[in-house]
């Protein structure tokens, strides 16, 4: 007999390959991760920095470029995570560890072990700040971070040192406050503290004339000086996560007082 009810059509086979050219700029981002690292290793500790906030730009674009181009891939997702933890795990971790961390050895065992012990914490919260991000894509409000971007961590950090370099200060003679610099920047990462994200900003294509005068003036201070610029700019970000955190709290204790008090206010209730 043949079956009246007609069969279901076969499920739809997946797309094969992957969008190009966000993934250029992401393969490109950690290609400078990649290089900050070896440049670290032959010394070169400006150009690591340097090779650290490349890649940052190139990261900020490739997410752009996807959602300009309607380009978006959950491939794309995985991969840029991927991609910033060579270069915001991984190779700012090494950098700091071959320009200063390493140089505790020098005081024993036990603080040569604190140098990579140092290391290996920002490098590991990196990697946990990228995996607690991506199972909140959904559902986190996109206008904070909850916790310090690991962009902006490894920006703190190489910026330190490319000042640092500019001033012929050796790693060597900061090998104490590198630690304490390295352990902050991870724990923030994987902190609750909530930072700005920029990603809702601006809310139209229109913005203040003010904002243009602003941006001039950030572009010559860049040219004028930029690693001590650029050193400033992340210190300030950093701050504001805490500064913002505490407002908001005090904010909220104090509207629960004000409701308390409308609630005693009001006569009872026969």
């Amino acid at each position: 007999m043949i079956d009246p009810t007609p069969s279901s059509p076969p499920p739809p086979r997946p797309r094969r390959g992957i969008y190009l050219l966000p993934n250029l700029f992401t393969t490109g981002a950690m290609f400078a991760g990649f290089y900050a690292i070896v440049a670290a290793i032959g010394g070169r500790f400006t150009d690591a920095a340097i090779a650290v906030f490349i890649a940052g730009l190139l990261d900020g674009m490739d997410g752009r470029v996807a959602r300009l181009t309607k380009t978006q891939s959950e491939f794309g997702v995985q991969y840029d995570s991927l991609s910033d933890l060579v270069s915001f795990g991984l190779a700012p971790a090494l950098v700091m560890y071959t320009w200063s961390l390493q140089y505790l050895r020098d005081y024993g065992v036990l603080w040569g072990k604190l140098g990579w012990a140092a290391a290996f914490l920002y490098a590991a919260c990196a990697a946990l700040r990228l995996a607690r991000f991506n199972t909140q894509v959904g559902v986190a409000d996109k206008r904070y971070f909850q916790g310090l971007a690991s962009p902006a961590a490894a920006g703190l950090c190489m910026s330190f040192v490319w000042s640092m370099q500019n001033m012929q200060i050796e790693g060597a003679w900061l090998c104490f406050f590198t630690p304490i610099l390295a352990v902050t920047a991870g724990l923030l990462m994987v902190s609750r503290i909530r930072y700005f994200s920029f990603k809702a900003w601006p809310h139209s294509d229109r913005v203040p004339f003010v904002w243009i005068v602003l941006a001039v003036l950030v572009i010559v201070a860049l040219v004028w000086d930029t690693a001590d610029v650029l050193l400033a700019i992340a210190v300030l970000y950093v701050l504001s996560g805490p500064v913002m955190t505490l407002w908001g709290l005090r904010s909220r204790s104090s509207r629960r007082r004000m409701r308390a008090q409308r609630r005693q206010s009001l006569p009872p209730s026969e």
